[in-house]
């Protein structure tokens, strides 16, 4: 098979940025814009078959894996600024976990460094900043807090982190760090079933939603992160992060709103945070779970961010939750008509079905009778 019909040799002479992960969900709008501005920019890309998510878009693809330094050196050749969209979103398996996304982004500086470009944009994420303590909302200076919660990912973005900082700094090249929140919204590729963010709304839209933790996050639409990554690459300080936000919610009301705006209900349980320690013990037990414990972990954590630096340094502003969240929920309800998430039936499908099955049979009134004495949310849809 040969190559894909836009992948072409990299041109000589100077182009505005390079663009790595330009195929997944960030880097994906990201190449958009730049596309939409005229900009001459390049993509990476790993997968030949991920391009078609870029089909309509004037970018040039280079093949070049986010460890592989030579490869990386002949896709920044000649670029003024590089933004490192690529990562890792998952827990497992760990390895693959910290080679992209704490030990990628040295190597992405370095091979910037090399070919001499001025700037690199990394791409992180809250999670790199840690979970914020109860009662309070984190921002760029707060402390790094999740050590000894053993969650991977947020050991690694935030590694990744300190690790490219630290190269630009050694090598000269201005680093800026952005860092958004959970992330909502629709694929450049519409016709996509969407990254693992945005597939708890597709699972709760389909019922196959069993449950979420009574904590708070904050959510942010893809298309304000991708601008703000311009912002960053023309406005941001060397050397400084920016939160990428959009508004602090909890779980269980982010769902309802999802509810009321496609007008589909579904019950599910709400799991206090505590939760996070049974999920644990899980995992150390190797016990079956219908999601992966850490998962569970992450979302008992408060992700409540403040997002007031980049507002005033990079000129950030979000859209609403409602926007952001009405274009998700009638992009995943044209793929549910379209057939296009049709599947066999997954753990977590299947124990959202068990809660579907006590609503139906009223095994749930009691849970929502027991919250109005205790005090917290025990259930939500019925």
């Amino acid at each position: 098979m040969g190559e894909h019909p836009a992948v072409r040799e990299v041109a000589h002479g100077a182009v505005t940025s390079c663009i790595t992960g330009a195929t997944g969900f960030i880097g994906g709008h990201l190449a958009r814009l730049q596309s939409e501005a005229g900009a001459d920019a390049r993509v990476t890309f790993r997968d030949e078959g991920r391009l078609e998510r870029l089909r309509d878009l004037n970018v040039q693809p280079v093949r070049a894996d986010a460890l592989d330094r030579a490869a990386l050196r002949r896709a920044f050749r000649g670029c003024e600024i590089v933004f490192h969209t690529a990562g890792y979103v998952g827990s497992r398996p760990v390895e693959r976990v910290w080679q992209v996304n704490a030990l990628a982004p040295r190597i992405t500086v370095e091979a910037a460094a090399a070919e001499g470009v001025g700037r690199v944009v990394l791409t992180s994420s809250v999670a790199g900043i840690g979970p914020s303590p109860p009662g309070q909302v984190n921002d760029e200076d707060s402390p790094f807090r999740a050590g000894g919660l053993g969650l991977t990912y947020v050991d690694a973005k935030h590694e990744g982190e300190l690790e490219a900082l630290a190269a630009g700094a050694r090598l000269g090249v201005e680093v800026v760090v952005v860092n958004p929140s959970y992330v909502f919204g629709v694929p450049v590729d519409r016709t996509q079933p969407g990254e693992t963010s945005t597939r708890m709304i597709g699972n709760y839209l389909r019922g196959r939603l069993p449950a979420v933790v009574d904590a708070d996050t904050n959510v942010v639409d893809v298309r304000d992160v991708a601008e703000g990554h311009l912002a960053a690459a023309e406005r941001a300080r060397p050397g400084e992060r920016y939160i990428l936000g959009g508004h602090d919610i909890a779980w269980v009301d982010l769902v309802e709103r999802v509810s009321r705006i496609a007008g589909v209900r579904h019950p599910l349980l709400v799991l206090p945070p505590e939760t996070a320690e049974a999920a644990r013990v899980v995992e150390r037990l190797g016990l079956p779970s219908p999601v992966a414990p850490e998962g569970i972990v992450l979302m008992a954590q408060s992700w409540r961010v403040s997002s007031r630096k980049a507002r005033r340094e990079l000129g950030y502003r979000p859209r609403s939750v409602d926007r952001m969240l009405r274009d998700t929920v009638e992009w995943y309800l044209e793929l549910v008509d379209r057939g296009a998430l049709d599947g066999a039936p997954s753990p977590m499908s299947l124990a959202a079905s068990g809660v579907h099955l006590a609503g139906r049979f009223g095994l749930l009134r009691g849970l929502g009778a027991a919250q109005r004495y205790l005090g917290r949310r025990l259930v939500a849809g019925e």
